[in-house]
């Protein structure tokens, strides 16, 4: 039986949520060159695929954060996938903003997070995790606990782990690079003569460009 990693792997490959590219890499908003690209907005347009990870969210807040009593999306991305959990659980929702509105009332947090709430923090997609940590910050600067965050995916990054570690923050993800990578092979989406290129970026993803293994 596959698990649970290795099916979401393999949807996300199925519907192009996410992309990998080794010969012709992507560019992110750091700047950064990188050979695959998540778009986890994607699965709101497949009713299957959503309906997945919006129960498999709900159950691992249910089995691991039996306390939490509220919770919160990172704006954009889990917006909507928080909204879909937090209704399943029959519990208040919240969005956090990347940064405070410069009209209106200026909010960080939108919708209404009581003080002293036990949230369950909810994300997309963890790379640095620096966005993800600004985000639970904001829901700690509000008066609530952060119990936890789970999120679709993860590039698994070992600055994003360090960080996770040093905010005391627990991440739990459906599925990440690592799985992604073994999926994204043995189904034929890449060819294995790619893997040292895909491991070396996940090494040095900033510096990559300038020391990756030509490609033949």
């Amino acid at each position: 039986m596959k698990s649970l990693e290795r099916i979401v792997a393999e949807k996300l490959l199925e519907i192009r949520a996410i992309k990998l590219q080794p010969a012709n890499p992507f560019t992110w908003a750091s700047g950064w060159k990188s050979p695959i690209y998540c778009d986890n907005r994607k699965t709101l347009s497949y009713p299957a695929v959503r309906t997945l990870i919006k129960l498999e969210l709900a159950r691992i807040i249910s089995e691991k954060y039996e306390t939490a009593n509220a919770i919160a999306g990172v704006a954009t991305g889990a917006i909507a996938q928080g909204a879909l959990v937090a209704d399943m659980l029959g519990l208040p929702f919240a969005y956090i903003r990347s940064e405070r509105k410069d009209h209106g009332l200026e909010n960080l947090i939108e919708g209404e997070l009581q003080t002293n709430a036990k949230v369950v923090v909810i994300e997309d997609l963890v790379s640095t995790g620096k966005s993800s940590l600004s985000a639970v910050q904001a829901v700690r600067d509000f008066g609530c606990e952060v119990v936890g965050m789970v999120a679709i995916f993860s590039h698994g990054f070992p600055v994003a782990e360090k960080s996770f570690k040093k905010a005391n923050v627990e991440l739990t993800t459906l599925s990440n690079y690592d799985v992604v990578i073994e999926e994204a092979i043995k189904t034929g989406f890449i060819d294995k003569s790619h893997l040292s290129i895909l491991q070396e970026w996940r090494k040095d993803p900033a510096s990559w460009m300038q020391t990756k293994t030509k490609i033949k």
